[in-house]
């Protein structure tokens, strides 16, 4: 639409739709010449402001905070169309920039009492800066307090880095969302455990706990009060030695115990006791030494991310799966069909027992730091005959283009029967023109033994670390290792 045109900005609104026989509605017809200009050519038809009212209010309502309330601008077709969705008010994007920035503190914290005051509710989506919580504590409780926000569905607090402690503690006034939060993201806040045992969120989907301080009384009893928790993210938290996960509905689960911030307990066991829906398991920080138990998986899918806590040369799988104890160990492994690995050492021993424990796997994705050497043709003959590969998708990232690379990779691409993508992530200034068709000779991709198979090298971030994911809602992707790519 032209910024600044007259007759594009002065729109005449339609009649309402004419009744049918049964009682419903239909669209009126067009009169002869619509969708013309008066010089006899097609002209752009405005077909969202013909959706009614429910609808567009719905769409508004999951634009960022700034853009939901300038389609009041539009025309005055649009200007109550804002007010009558429900509210997302996310600080994030009030600032200068369209981001939250702490010096727009001052600026941001005025804004919010506005948007409350103007907006009849209900409220959907709060964000509000984590900081917030310790410098207007007042302020936080009054705008939670708001009639506007009855019925919040989301709750979050903006992450801000701030080095001071104790964190203060979660006000109450948040606690009265708990029957109709659908997603809750707590932040750098103390959870004490007369505010949090009596919990009960029976509609609560996602919880993240990130820097935050509470017991493992608390905890287990925040978790058990939330029948129909989907995704759990805890990261950062201190006062709890040992997590025990038992929830019939829990599909994703990411951990991170983090550095050590307080003279708090810190995580260092989880015990995964029964999880019937679980499908994926994520550990968001390397070498932090978390043992982790599984008793009872059935539905493990995925994990990530397994390492090597040693940083030294492997000679099994036992070092790579140091720290993930598995009290059925067959069971659990044999449902694995995705796992992401970062290794030290780009070792093919290493990756070869990994794949004879986990026998249906088929997707891999691989980060390392040094590549050993790689020899595999005489050493893995007998292998080779026998062991079938079920891998379809293989990520590797860090690629340089090295002989010992050269020699992982081509294993691979030579007895993968039923490989079907294979991604080569490079670096920047490892890539020069014609690369593609030079490595694809050097990894003999020719004689690949998968005939549909495909590889694609490119300088995109399109692996996704796990150390990455440090978003709730980020667990519960198909596929989190992975990002948009091109090649």
């Amino acid at each position: 639409m032209e910024a600044g045109s007259p007759s594009r900005r002065k729109r005449k609104l339609e009649e309402p739709p004419a009744a049918t026989a049964e009682g419903g509605t239909h669209a009126r017809e067009p009169p002869p010449g619509a969708g013309q200009s008066e010089e006899g050519g097609p002209t752009a038809v405005d077909r969202i402001s013909d959706l009614p009212d429910p609808i567009l209010a719905d769409i508004i309502s999951l634009l960022p905070t700034k853009g939901g309330a300038r389609t009041q601008i539009l025309a005055s077709r649009w200007r109550h169309l804002w007010r009558l969705g429900s509210l997302n008010l996310d600080c994030d994007g009030l600032g200068r920039g369209g981001y939250y920035n702490p010096n727009d503190d001052h600026a941001v914290a005025a804004l919010i009492p506005r948007v409350l005051s103007t907006h009849p509710g209900p409220g959907r989506r709060l964000c509000v800066p984590a900081n917030y919580l310790r410098s207007r504590p007042a302020a936080v409780d009054t705008w939670l307090g708001s009639p506007t926000l009855d019925g919040l569905c989301e709750l979050e607090f903006l992450d801000v880095y701030e080095k001071i402690r104790p964190w203060p503690s979660l006000p109450e006034s948040a606690f009265r969302f708990s029957p109709t939060l659908r997603v809750a993201i707590i932040r750098k806040c103390h959870l004490p455990d007369s505010a949090t045992q009596a919990l009960h969120f029976p509609q609560l989907k996602q919880l993240a706990l990130e820097n935050t301080v509470m017991s493992e009384t608390s905890l287990h009893s925040m978790i058990a009060g939330c029948p129909a928790l989907e995704c759990l993210l805890i990261h950062s938290t201190s006062g709890v030695r040992c997590i025990r996960i038992n929830s019939l509905t829990l599909r994703s689960f990411g951990v991170c115990v983090g550095p050590q911030l307080t003279d708090e307990l810190q995580l260092e066991e989880l015990i995964i006791e029964d999880a019937p829906s679980l499908e994926r398991l994520h550990r968001l920080d390397l070498f932090d030494g978390l043992h982790v138990s599984l008793t009872s998986a059935p539905k493990l899918k995925t994990i990530g991310c397994l390492t090597d806590i040693s940083r030294s040369p492997l000679e099994g799988p036992a070092q790579v799966i140091q720290g993930l104890h598995l009290d059925r160990l067959t069971a659990v492994l044999c449902t694995v069909n995705t796992l992401a690995i970062d290794l030290f050492l780009l070792d093919l021993d290493t990756v070869i027992e990994l794949m004879k424990c986990f026998p249906c796997l088929e997707k891999l994705y691989i980060q390392s730091v040094q590549a050993e050497k790689n020899l595999w043709r005489r050493k893995h003959r007998n292998l080779i005959k026998c062991f079938d590969i079920r891998l379809k998708t293989i990520g590797l990232g860090s690629y340089r283009g090295i002989k010992s690379e050269v020699d992982f990779v081509t294993f691979f691409v030579l007895n993968a029967k039923v490989l079907e993508l294979m991604i080569v992530q490079i670096r920047p200034g490892d890539y020069y023109r014609g690369f593609a068709a030079e490595e694809s000779r050097r990894l003999k991709f020719e004689n690949r033994a998968s005939r549909g198979a495909q590889i694609h090298f490119t300088t995109d971030r399109c692996l996704r670390r796990i150390l990455e994911i440090n978003h709730v809602r980020d667990l519960d992707l198909t596929d989190p290792f992975i990002c948009r790519y091109r090649h």
